[in-house]
């Protein structure tokens, strides 16, 4: 298996594997997006954040990535994780995998709390990010309303750095050292 950042030929992939998880609660959109929309969705996050692949003799087997937890300025050196695996391979290991691998990109970059929002019950994310050592530090109640049901939304948080009193800003994906990120994907 080789982790690897998740590229435009990727996207069709990538999309369908989504859109496995439409129907469900665990994404609260609706509609799956176009191949447009969600091409558009992986560029304009790899511009600023990791967006990995998993994949085993060439069939990608899940995705993760981080993005903004929140718009404004002051949130910067915050970011949520997002991950997506193939029906076919999930309680394998491979989704802590992906993401051991993005927090410490995402450590590079200068992040220093990632968040992982679930919608409850989700077990197997639940575990996820509590062996990973996530706390629950809130539950935002029925924040949202899916297949005729209202959905609650769990906020895992994990401190991966120091909050020095004067952090750097964070510094782009893209412009991290290539083999450094090569190294790290290597590693895991």
């Amino acid at each position: 298996m080789k982790l690897r950042l998740a590229a435009q030929k990727d996207v069709p992939t990538l999309l369908d594997i989504y859109g496995h998880y439409i129907s469900s609660e665990i994404t609260f959109e609706y509609v799956l997006p176009t191949l447009e929309e969600f091409s558009q969705r992986v560029s304009s996050i790899s511009a600023y954040y990791p967006y990995l692949v998993l994949e085993e003799e060439g069939k990608v087997l899940g995705y993760a990535y981080a993005h903004p937890i929140a718009e404004r300025a002051a949130y910067a050196w915050g970011a949520e994780l997002s991950i997506y695996l193939s029906f076919d391979v999930t309680g394998l290991g491979l989704g802590k995998r992906l993401y051991v691998a993005l927090i410490e990109l995402l450590r590079l970059q200068g992040v220093r709390t990632v968040y992982g929002l679930v919608a409850s019950p989700n077990p197997a994310s639940e575990a996820l990010h509590k062996s990973l050592g996530f706390e629950v530090m809130g539950i935002q109640h029925r924040a949202g309303y899916k297949n005729g049901r209202w959905i609650d939304l769990l906020w895992f948080e994990k401190g991966i750095a120091f909050y020095d009193p004067e952090p750097a800003p964070l510094i782009p994906f893209p412009h991290l050292p290539e083999q450094q990120v090569q190294r790290l994907l290597n590693h895991f």
